[in-house]
């Protein structure tokens, strides 16, 4: 009797979970659309947008279903964020679908990209329960593999131009030598007194004459008369000032045997000089003097104005219009420098012969990196306390691949001074490494770097903004600028850029492979990965399973390429 109940029981019950199971079957990938069709890489992540549906008479009453994205490749996998849905009986706060219905979801996910996704394929999992029991629905695959286009920042990086810290040489300077011959009050001959200062000054032309490595340019005699005593005297005052101060200096170079131009000129009220003075003073109601200067033009006036401030016209007469009833002489003339022969010379067999700013233009008459180095080098032992040697050692080490190298010496330039080059090349340092926070701290520092235009547009590539990094990079011809362009789908932009890159290498190529391949150009695509893959082995395996030319996956042509 128990055997004749229990098995018509068991029977219902297997009939009850099967239709119960039936309900919540396999589903088709026909109810689901990803967004991008192919998922791409940016800024690092690999982002989906998942529109799915459930068919009607299909979601269980009393389930509760968790969906799950997962990208899954050879050797592992990564989960996204699940989401959580609900039959119209169970109490809950996750969305609600109808059975009778059907529903309609979105589920927005993100993967922390690695480069073995490029081959890949992306899932939706299911955990479903109806009640306490258990039912498996199947995945279901959306979307097939990553393209990694963006991630190339990090080999573009490598031509990005860092900043490099100039040195101050210029083989002439201009320098120039002044002294001052005072007059008396309405007196334009030249007391014994200031003929000593004339002779003194001759000494210095002379010995500017006599300089191997200098050259006199002109001697200027500027002759002024003070404001006080009216235009017309004062103009003939400063006009004989001048004559005769040009005497006196004219006499002393035709004595030295000095041939040099002698230029002058006369002020007859020097306004300009008493403003200076007087707002260099301590003088008692000097921003009244000051505010009259301003308010009036006419000398007459103006000076009739000062006077009539009684309680400082004796200061001033005593202490400021004295200074200014003289002739200024100047001696102009140029220093000039050592050769490049010379500098270069010493720069191999004596630095200590050359200052800081000789030393480091030595480095840029050679193009040889080892030579720039050792140059570098010795400037860092010879002036220590000098940031630019090492900002530019690290740019050397930079250029040629050694980030360790090039960090290490770049943070002990910045531990001298604080400069935007160093700041600019610690940010490209930190991208290379895959640090985008770091790099955008120090690039945010860089304010004044000539190449942070460049620098700030890898660091929008790898941060997914790429018309920001298209602004960034302007008219730049080199492989990132093109690589912002292509990925921000400015094709014309980028096959220009692409043809005006300077030293054109295997990524030069590859990304005009790129390039051709979104642009339907078969032929600029073969020839372009063929030039790449000569260039650079290895690039064949990543074309094999890149995804930009998945079209070309049964080209003859294209796979001859790989083998």
């Amino acid at each position: 009797m128990t055997k004749k109940l229990y098995l018509p029981f068991l029977m219902a019950l297997i009939v009850a979970l099967s239709s119960c199971s039936s309900k919540m079957g396999e589903l088709s990938s026909d109810y689901f659309t990803v967004t991008p069709q192919v998922l791409e890489a940016v800024g690092g992540k690999v982002p989906a947008t998942i529109n799915g549906k459930f068919p009607e008479k299909y979601f269980n009453k009393k389930a509760v279903v968790e969906v799950t994205p997962v990208l899954k490749w050879n050797g592992g996998e990564a989960k996204g964020q699940p989401a959580t849905f609900q039959g119209e009986k169970v109490e809950g706060n996750d969305q609600t679908i109808s059975y009778k219905m059907g529903g309609s979801y979105t589920m927005k996910t993100s993967f922390d990209y690695v480069p073995e996704m490029a081959k890949s394929e992306l899932y939706l999992e299911f955990k479903a329960t109806i009640g306490n029991k258990t039912v498996t629905i199947p995945s279901v695959k959306v979307a097939d593999g990553v393209i990694s286009t963006s991630e190339m920042v990090q080999q573009t990086l490598g031509t990005a131009n860092p900043a490099e810290s100039e040195d101050a040489f210029q083989r002439i300077i201009k320098e120039k030598h002044d002294a001052n011959i005072m007059f008396l009050i309405q007196q334009a001959n030249i007391r014994a007194s200031e003929l000593k200062t004339a002779k003194e000054f001759n000494t210095e032309v002379k010995d500017v004459n006599d300089a191997v490595n200098k050259k006199i340019s002109n001697v200027e005699i500027s002759a002024y008369a003070s404001p006080d005593g009216g235009v017309s005297l004062n103009t003939k005052l400063a006009e004989n000032r001048q004559d005769n101060t040009a005497k006196v200096i004219n006499k002393n170079l035709k004595k030295s045997k000095i041939d040099a131009a002698v230029d002058t000129k006369y002020t007859a009220q020097d306004w300009d000089g008493f403003q200076e003075l007087v707002s260099k003073s301590n003088i008692q109601d000097k921003d009244l003097i000051l505010r009259v200067l301003s308010m009036y033009s006419d000398p007459q006036q103006r000076e009739q104005e000062i006077k009539n401030i009684s309680s400082v016209y004796k200061t001033l007469a005593e202490d400021v219009l004295p200074q200014l009833r003289r002739s200024r002489l100047t001696l102009n003339y140029e220093v000039i420098g050592k050769s490049d022969e010379e500098i270069s010379k010493l720069a191999a067999s004596d630095a200590k012969q050359l200052n800081i700013e000789e030393l480091l233009y030595a480095a840029t008459l050679t193009n040889d990196p080892a030579e720039q180095e050792a140059i570098y080098t010795k400037a860092t032992q010879l002036y220590p306390n000098d940031f630019r040697a090492y900002n530019n050692i690290g740019k050397l080490a930079y250029q040629a691949g050694n980030l360790d190298k090039a960090e290490s010496y770049l943070k002990k330039a910045a531990s001298i001074q604080d400069s935007p080059e160093t700041n600019m090349n610690l940010g490209l340092v930190a991208l290379s490494k895959g640090d985008a926070n770091a790099a955008e701290t120090y690039l945010g520092k860089a304010a004044g770097a000539k190449e942070l235009n460049e620098a700030l547009g890898n660091l929008y590539i790898s941060k997914g903004e790429y018309d920001k990094a298209v602004s960034a990079f302007g008219d730049t011809k080199t492989n990132s600028a093109a690589l912002a362009q292509i990925l921000a789908k400015d094709y014309n932009k980028a096959k220009s850029t692409l043809s005006g890159v300077e030293k054109a290498d295997a990524y030069t190529d590859y990304l005009a492979a790129v390039l051709g391949a979104r642009t339907n150009n078969a032929s600029m695509t073969i020839s372009s990965l063929k030039s790449a893959i000569a260039k650079e082995p290895s690039l064949a395996k990543k074309a094999a399973s890149d995804l930009e030319f998945s079209k070309y996956f049964t080209n003859a042509d294209f796979m001859g390429l790989l083998k």
